[in-house]
């Protein structure tokens, strides 16, 4: 039975145990997309929903643009996790009382400029109202090719692991500004065997042991290598968040960048392939997978096991 004591990824278990499903399911619930065999040859069907709700991912300050922007980031970030070609998107819109045309023109013109930066087809949705949040909630589809489909578990002891771009810097703004990494999954695919993937979305405390459950492995991180946002470190200087830049790097969420693994023998190739193909784009060696299902966190002179979390939607209230 389910109760206020459990976590999120307790809830989402439970209700991946009783959901029916069938065949062509590849994969389901606790994915970053559904992965679905729709009889094509070399491909396969991707679907992702997705939604940003005022008080939880935005605020009554933040522009209506780019909150629309957010909620269709938000999903494309996900197909990124798998490497895979957006296409078409649904759209609802629950409001929970009358707000000023122009708010809902502005947020649908954030939207549509973002879909047409990636190519895509806005085909529908829905609109209502709430008496609580107002909410915009994303369905997006796409396709994969099946050499190219890259899963959360698959990781194995030895790999290295590796995370684009810097963490932390999400309350300064990114989580409103940040470019969905589709270039970039795309590339890594066609050049390198990816054999983990997941999109760092509530931190990469949680996110990383998300990865390391569905491989059953574990991980050793290299505390001097976690690429943290020179906005985490200035709030903290500054006084703005109790958080040492470090935990903020692991735990704040909402960066969108990648974390995988990738076997020892490509990571040297990668590093140098990586700055000709992406120089604006940081790319860390932050550990390595290990056999032992633990997470520890090494730095030049202790091991210890990794106690932090990220943020939990059920726990975060």
């Amino acid at each position: 039975m389910m109760n206020a004591e459990m976590n999120e990824d307790q809830w989402i278990k439970q209700l991946a145990a009783e959901a029916p499903t069938g065949p062509e399911v590849i994969a389901g619930i606790g994915e970053d997309c559904a992965v679905l065999d729709v009889g094509l040859p070399d491909r396969w069907q991707l679907l992702k929903t997705d939604v940003v709700v005022e008080g939880v991912h935005f605020d009554s300050s933040i522009p209506a643009q780019q909150v629309g922007r957010k909620a269709l980031a938000r999903a494309l970030s996900d197909f990124a996790a798998m490497s895979g070609v957006p296409q078409h998107v649904l759209v609802t819109l629950l409001t929970p009382k009358p707000i000023p045309w122009t708010w809902i023109q502005e947020a649908y013109a954030g939207l549509y400029a973002l879909a047409r930066a990636y190519g895509l087809r806005v085909v529908g949705g829905e609109t209502s109202q709430t008496p609580k949040a107002l909410t915009l909630s994303i369905t997006l589809s796409g396709y994969v090719e099946k050499d190219r489909c890259v899963f959360r578990k698959g990781a194995q002891p030895g790999d290295g692991l590796f995370v684009t771009g810097e963490l932390g810097g999400s309350l300064d703004g990114k989580h409103l500004e940040f470019e969905p990494r589709i270039e970039q999954a795309r590339w890594l695919t066609a050049h390198f065997p990816v054999r983990a993937m997941i999109d760092l979305s509530d931190g990469l405390a949680t996110d990383l042991r998300r990865l390391l459950h569905a491989s059953q492995v574990g991980a050793e991180l290299l505390k001097e290598a976690i690429p943290i946002a020179r906005a985490a470190k200035v709030r903290y200087r500054e006084g703005r968040s109790p958080k040492p830049p470090l935990e903020a790097a692991m735990t704040d969420g909402e960066d969108f960048e990648l974390l995988f693994a990738i076997p020892p023998g490509y990571a040297v190739a990668l590093v140098d392939q990586w700055k000709a193909a992406f120089p604006e784009i940081r790319l860390s060696c932050i550990g390595k997978i290990v056999a032992q299902p633990t997470v520890t966190i090494r730095s030049r002179k202790t091991v210890r096991p990794l106690n932090l979390h990220g943020y939990d939607h059920l726990q975060n209230t």
